[in-house]
């Protein structure tokens, strides 16, 4: 930056920065589970890095998440931060071969499992017993703390930025749209499938991103949209090529990172006063609420049923066969067309 150009000066360098007296940054990489960070010029990357589960969620995900986007917001080097995933996708939603095949004896407790309370997995196995009582406060008193963790992207001051390839769907779309800008590859996938039985997203927010009746043509069918059209629909800034989108994905980010950071907070929170006042936190109670029913109707018993007998993968397929036929065309089940 030009040393004309006060304005563009670093947030915590001169005699006259309130951040003057911040430390220098600790190189060390937190010991995270589920991702990676760092921090690079003005810029936190959050790296989701289960690779070999397709970046699915654990019960870490979001207390790691909150933490990483609340490490990146506390220091005054990070003017943005960019959210991305390795391995063939950004993130294929919750971990559910374990809870659908009935896997709850403790792979599913996250490293720091709370013996008896709603984190516990022999609560919530408990809970899901079909023989037993469901209490459905216990369930949203899990799912919510999800919720809130991914919310982090939203409610931090500074920018997220969601840079998306291969597929992000289910839960992983709860996290994705909880970034101010999702930069997406034309033939990504994302969407909430599990609106066909079993599910409800708990974020909440298609609507709000959206528009009713495109959220409704999505979630009425539990269908998909390429990344190209999520850039299309709104859902997405922008949809470069799978070969483009980490260089189109960093030339927003340096584009941000440019600006004052008190300028970035500012005009975040200004846009976020008109996204909360739309109902965005009730939306999330209800959808987390309903959420939880979805998986204690007939229906939801018969899937989690079927995924034990013949596993989870087998029991999506069948989910997702006709009329949808999800794994049986690459043609869009929205469009018609072939991207």
């Amino acid at each position: 930056m030009s040393d004309e150009a006060a304005w563009c000066r670093p947030a915590h360098e001169g005699p006259d920065s309130p951040y003057r007296a911040a430390a220098a940054p600790d190189t060390t990489a937190p010991a995270y589970r589920t991702l990676t960070y760092e921090v690079d010029g003005r810029v936190a990357r959050l790296t989701f890095n289960r690779p070999e589960q397709g970046n699915s969620i654990t019960p870490d995900t979001p207390v790691e998440l909150a933490d990483a986007v609340e490490r990146a917001d506390l220091d005054p080097r990070v003017h943005v931060i960019v959210l991305s995933g390795r391995g063939k996708g950004f993130c294929g939603g919750y971990d559910l071969a374990a809870s659908a095949e009935g896997l709850m004896d403790g792979q599913m407790a996250g490293s720091s499992p709370r013996e008896g309370t709603v984190l516990d997995p022999t609560v919530q196995m408990l809970n899901h017993d079909p023989a037993g009582t469901w209490d459905p406060m216990v369930d949203y008193a899990m799912m919510s703390r999800f919720t809130r963790g991914f919310a982090s992207l939203l409610h931090a001051n500074k920018p997220t930025v969601a840079s998306i390839h291969g597929f992000c769907v289910a839960g992983g779309t709860d996290i994705a749209l909880h970034c101010d800008q999702i930069v997406i590859a034309a033939d990504a996938k994302i969407g909430y499938p599990p609106t066909r039985v079993w599910g409800v997203p708990s974020a909440g927010l298609w609507a709000h991103r959206l528009g009713d009746q495109r959220a409704k043509r999505l979630l009425l069918t539990g269908d998909t949209l390429t990344g190209r059209e999520a850039a299309a629909w709104g859902l997405a800034i922008e949809a470069p090529e799978p070969e483009q989108l980490a260089v189109r994905t960093e030339a927003l980010v340096q584009r941000i990172a440019a600006m004052p950071l008190n300028q970035l907070v500012m005009t975040k929170l200004a846009l976020n006063s008109a996204l909360l006042a739309q109902g965005v936190q009730n939306s999330q109670m209800i959808s987390t609420v309903f959420d939880g029913i979805s998986r204690h109707t007939r229906e939801g018993y018969a899937f989690q049923q079927r995924a034990a007998e013949v596993g989870f993968r087998q029991a999506v397929r069948e989910r997702d066969a006709a009329p949808y036929d999800d794994h049986g065309s690459r043609t869009s089940n929205v469009t018609g067309r072939n991207d």
